[in-house]
């Protein structure tokens, strides 16, 4: 399986994880889950040994997996905004304070299918694939969790927040479209111009033939 662990907390107290095999993953996780700083929303992966460990926070609410590094980063956080929603949709504000483990014994089941599904259905990367030409893009920095652990610093997030982004797109769209309004409408213009221009000529070629503006020579 490419994902072999994941969990959902709120800060750090964990709430329903699976592991599908045994590994030190759940330790790491929650060292992760102490080192994470502020409260914001953000997308970020941090390495260790072959692995990577994935962290999605939303609204409070953190959703961690560790995968194979050769995995890459599309699937994992895929499979994290999936399990989001479906935690949310599940328990609602009940999230907000529930204790530990409040809902592993039913949650976990659905971890572990999505685990499965993510790792090995082919049908996943197709769509997951079509979702990321469609949704945000986010960037996000590897560090070394033993490293950054050993120096005891927090560790370094980096996040790229699409928003500016979004608004450049929605703005290029409507510029290109009234650019193209534009010039259609210039092509128009240009159209009955040269319309115009052709019956000027036929009509003064017409009044030379028929000697004179009225067409004398031609309406006899």
């Amino acid at each position: 399986m490419m994902i072999l662990y994941a969990l959902v907390a709120r800060g750090s107290v964990v709430l329903a994880e699976f592991s599908s095999t045994s590994t030190n993953a759940s330790a790491i996780s929650r060292q992760i889950l102490e080192k994470i700083p502020g409260n914001n929303d953000s997308n970020v992966s941090y390495s260790q040994d072959r692995y990577i460990f994935h962290v999605k926070r939303t609204d409070g609410l953190t959703v961690l997996c560790m995968a194979d590094d050769t995995a890459g980063r599309r699937i994992p956080f895929a499979f994290l905004e999936d399990i989001h929603q479906r935690f949310v949709k599940t328990y609602g504000r009940a999230v907000l304070t529930a204790q530990a483990y409040a809902m592993n014994d039913e949650f976990s089941r659905v971890l572990s299918q999505q685990m499965e599904y993510y790792s090995n259905d082919p049908n996943a990367d197709r769509i997951n694939r079509l979702k990321g030409e469609m949704s945000q893009v986010r960037n996000v920095m590897i560090e070394n969790i033993d490293k950054v652990l050993e120096r005891g610093d927090r560790l370094e997030l980096l996040v790229d927040k699409t928003a500016h982004m979004q608004g450049n797109t929605f703005r290029f769209r409507k510029q290109s479209r009234r650019f193209k309004n534009t010039v259609w409408w210039r092509n128009v213009k240009l159209t009955i111009a040269l319309i115009l221009l052709l019956l000027i000529i036929v009509y003064v070629v017409i009044s030379i033939v028929c000697h004179g503006p009225t067409l004398p020579y031609c309406l006899k």
